[in-house]
């Protein structure tokens, strides 16, 4: 019997109509090959994912470019979508998570036709830690792929420790045409869902961090008895030997980039 877990990637598959499915287990070997793929075959506005750097002055580096309609957080864009309107807060867009699932199925319908939907198994947290989630996430691009191997910890064990559950976090994401007016980050808190079309830039296709870790995880935390916000840990060692630690919390617009 299928898990739920794979009954999940199924259904989307048949609203998104992938030419293929890949399950990522987030190897080092996978990771050059995705990187390849990249290069080779997968085209943003007509032009490769990934280009290979200089190799002399930048080993093993690639660059990425992304389109130029989407170079930027598309905050009028993103919605949290409980059933009422006040749940969703004042700082928060909010439409009817029935309209919403109307509009992004219409949209995505058929939106990875000619191309490969990779299942990215992750985990937010140690995967020891009794606090760590585990999460999947669909996307139709290599560079999402590569992105979250590097920022969270990818793997096939994640698979297993999902098991037949199904309240592990899910998120559905493809570049869609990169049409502007098409680009929407929708936010399911009572389902853990993320569904996001239309671009391929950080926060909006990356869906563990602002997605997640921020709004899906806020709700998890005010049913659960935690808070969710931009953290930073940081380490500084001085010449001794010595290791000092900073933590701060950081959210939107404080100016955390100029720090």
């Amino acid at each position: 019997m299928s898990t739920p877990l794979e009954r999940w990637v199924q259904q989307q598959a048949e609203l998104t109509k992938p030419d293929r499915i890949h399950w990522c287990d987030g190897s080092e070997d996978e990771a050059r090959w995705l990187m390849k793929v990249g290069m080779e075959e997968e085209k943003i506005n007509g032009k490769p994912v990934f280009y290979l750097l200089n190799q002399e002055k930048w080993p093993a580096a690639y660059l990425h470019r992304s389109h130029p309609t989407d170079v930027a957080r598309t905050e009028h864009l993103t919605y949290v979508c409980h059933p009422d309107k006040e749940t969703a807060g004042p700082n928060n867009n909010w439409m009817d998570p029935d309209e919403a699932k109307k509009l992004l199925t219409m949209l995505s319908d058929g939106c990875m036709r000619g191309r490969t939907m990779y299942v990215l198994p992750y985990m937010m947290g140690h995967p020891d830690s009794p606090f760590a989630k585990a999460c999947v996430q669909l996307t139709d691009i290599s560079y999402v792929a590569v992105s979250m191997r590097i920022m969270t910890r990818m793997s096939k064990k994640v698979i297993e420790k999902i098991g037949n559950r199904d309240d592990f976090v899910k998120g559905l994401h493809s570049v869609g045409d990169f049409d502007p007016e098409k680009r929407f980050i929708m936010h399911f808190p009572d389902e853990h869902f993320v569904w996001s079309i239309g671009s391929g830039y950080g926060g909006n296709a990356l869906l563990g961090k602002k997605c997640f870790s921020l709004r899906i995880a806020s709700w998890l935390g005010y049913q659960e008895g935690w808070l969710a916000e931009h953290m930073v840990i940081i380490g500084i060692e001085d010449p001794e030997g010595n290791i000092y630690y900073i933590t701060a919390a950081m959210p939107s617009a404080c100016g955390r980039k100029q720090i």
